[in-house]
């Protein structure tokens, strides 16, 4: 199935469900909004999922959707844990600082707590100051149901409802004086701005298999594209192994959003998902970086496409405004 949110309807939009094609929709019958649904996954699933039956053997005509009328999917959430699990991201960018990666890392997952009660449209503006050095990053999430604590990565698979994709923004200039302080991030991390379409695993096909998504991230920096590294290559932990980290102390509660951290592979040559990786390779190879953070006018666009060369999950298309 896949869901998205329109901004009607109130601060937590109103549910949708939207053909495999992306180009239809109907409102949901059995819920008001994605967050409802999530808490009440077992007995809303089967009407949700002939609704989109419906849809898309054209028994059910729907109305056209437009992404620019479109909320995140969950237009703010209980939880947002974000991960770092593409290691090549994180060995490069300690290489450039000359700094080792620590032996744990590849073991226990790095995983930090962003701010969740307002995300961004996939059409709304990055609104920033250029002096903060502006950065997006390209993402996959999973959204969980109840997810008990002490879940193990062996249980955690069966709690993911959804997978969408992610612009998690950064302002690469305010974080190293928050990090020093020892206490994690705040102002460098503004809010996040999700894909317009949820989709269930299923949805996934081939493409979904030991908890990962296997396809290759589209990322388009002002026309071109910037980088199309594949998603399930050099991830070192699975969203299972995430969402059992994340509940190792606690339960998280329905809606809880799991962020994979910047897709990244060893092969450079299939580009970079933020300009940190871009401005830290040219570090490493010539000494200084020539790529300049986000300015006023810049268009990202970030997207993944099946194999036959169609949209999974629409497309975060966002343009930078100053502040």
């Amino acid at each position: 199935m896949k869901f998205a949110s329109l901004k009607a309807g109130g601060r937590d939009g109103t549910l949708i469900v939207v053909s495999r094609d992306l180009t239809r929709y109907c409102r949901a019958r059995a819920v008001t909004t994605l967050q409802q649904a999530l808490e009440q996954w077992p007995r809303v699933e089967t009407e949700l999922q002939q609704q989109y039956t419906e849809l898309n053997s054209g028994d059910v005509k729907g109305e056209t959707v437009d992404f620019n009328l479109v909320a995140s999917p969950l237009p703010r959430a209980y939880q947002w844990l974000d991960g770092s699990t593409y290691l090549p991201h994180v060995e490069r960018t300690r290489k450039a600082r000359g700094v080792e990666v620590p032996a744990t890392f590849y073991t226990d997952p790095l995983m930090y707590q962003g701010g969740s009660d307002t995300f961004l449209a996939p059409r709304d503006a990055i609104i920033g100051d250029e002096a903060w050095g502006i950065d997006f990053e390209a993402e996959v999430a999973a959204i969980t149901d109840d997810v008990p604590q002490g879940v193990t990565p062996q249980q955690a698979g069966n709690h993911i409802r959804l997978v969408l994709l992610v612009n998690d923004i950064s302002l690469r200039n305010l974080i190293p004086n928050e990090l020093a302080k020892g206490f994690g991030f705040l102002h460098g991390k503004p809010p996040t701005a999700f894909s317009p379409i949820a989709v269930t695993p299923d949805e996934l096909n081939a493409s979904w298999y030991g908890d990962k998504l296997h396809l290759p991230l589209l990322t388009y920096f002002n026309g071109k594209l910037f980088g199309n590294p594949d998603a399930g290559t050099d991830m070192q932990f699975s969203f299972a192994e995430l969402i059992s980290h994340a509940a190792k102390t606690r339960p998280l509660g329905a809606g809880t959003i799991i962020g994979s951290g910047t897709v990244s592979n060893r092969d450079e040559t299939r580009g970079c998902s933020c300009l940190i990786e871009k401005r830290v390779q040219e570090i490493i190879a010539t000494g200084s970086a020539t790529t300049p953070f986000l300015q006023r006018g810049d268009r990202v666009v970030i997207e993944m496409r099946d194999a036959e060369g169609k949209s999974i999950f629409g497309a975060i298309d966002q343009v930078v405004q100053a502040s």
